[in-house]
């Protein structure tokens, strides 16, 4: 098992450096530093967690992996994390992956040379073969993520339950003829697995069957909203409700009707997701579901430094409430 010593040799920086480096405490310049990270990693030597605990040199620092902050939802969410650890008396590191797999596994890799002492995932761009090689270096927490049998630490909430409740919704007022905006394909799993679920469930219980040309894929903003109202409108034969994945999209589509005359919700229905809000001071306001982005946050934050504190602590599965909320654009 490689040691410091290996370390400074193969770098050529003292010990002391190296402990530096290891501990993040005192001044390094960036270029020993480099050595250092390089040597280490060439070593595949990895400071014992242990030791560094009973030391009180853990950085008592969580990395928080999102993939656009910029996304209202995330925003929100790193919000209720930062203020959830800092309560504790934890620091939060944020990394945008922006969606980039390389990036996300350079983040992670920061679990090996301590540079934080856990990771809490808002969303996972690689197979997760690779992510789960990390746990050994650190404990990983899944917010928001859905992917089967992590074997991790998971906090979610029922997306199947959300979009089911929200189609029927616009059933139950009488559409049949229901278009659906969402983040991504048809995949074989995650969140939009869940929600694609639940959209086609409640349409098959009202002898509904999908128009492929009501269904609009990777809309995440504003300007695709826009973009998918005037789509519609281009149509000989229109949908009268539209069920959205996010509140942006939403709202967007809601801006574009205003613009082109259409009435929300006489021409045309519109329901959003997540309850963020501008869902409140659209005009219409915005029918949509409601996410609990604080409670998500908060737990994650618990659960994170359990593990830390507690590695053999088992690895739970919180799953948290999801609330339809009705409002005038249905």
């Amino acid at each position: 098992m490689p040691t410091i010593k290996d370390v400074a040799q193969l770098s050529g920086i003292s010990k002391t450096t190296v402990s530096r480096v290891i501990n993040n405490k005192g001044y390094v310049s960036a270029e020993k530093k480099a050595l250092v990270l390089k040597a280490m990693e060439e070593l595949e030597y990895h400071p014992n967690l242990s030791a560094r605990r009973l030391r009180g040199q853990l950085t008592t620092t969580i990395g928080v992996i999102v993939p656009k902050i910029t996304n209202p939802f995330f925003s929100y969410l790193v919000d209720a994390i930062e203020e959830a650890a800092y309560e504790k008396g934890y620091q939060v590191l944020i990394f945008q992956s922006n969606e980039d797999r390389k990036k996300e596994l350079a983040f992670l890799n920061l679990l090996k040379t301590k540079q934080v002492d856990g990771v809490i995932m808002t969303a996972v761009e690689n197979h997760w073969s690779k992510v789960k090689s990390f746990i050994e270096h650190g404990p990983i927490v899944l917010c928001n993520v859905y992917i089967d049998k992590s074997k991790v630490p998971i906090v979610r909430l029922n997306q199947y339950k959300g979009t089911y409740d929200g189609i029927k919704h616009l059933i139950e007022k009488g559409h049949r003829k229901i278009a659906y905006c969402t983040g991504g394909f048809f995949k074989k799993e995650g969140k939009g697995k869940e929600r694609n679920q639940g959209y086609q469930k409640a349409l098959e219980e009202a002898g509904i069957s999908v128009n492929p040309n009501w269904v609009f894929v990777n809309q995440h903003s504003i300007e695709d909203g826009q973009q998918v109202l005037r789509k519609i409108l281009e149509m000989e034969e229109r949908p009268t409700a539209v069920f959205t994945g996010s509140d942006e999209v939403a709202s967007g589509m809601i801006a574009e009707a205003n613009v082109q005359g259409i009435r929300i919700p006489d021409d045309l229905a519109i329901m959003g997701f997540d309850d963020q809000p501008i869902a409140r001071v659209v005009s219409p306001t915005l029918t949509t579901i409601k996410q609990p982005v604080d409670q998500l946050g908060e737990k994650a934050v618990e659960i994170i430094i359990e593990k830390l504190n507690n590695a053999e602590s088992l690895d739970p599965y919180y799953e948290l409430p999801i609330e339809l909320i009705i409002r005038e654009s249905t």
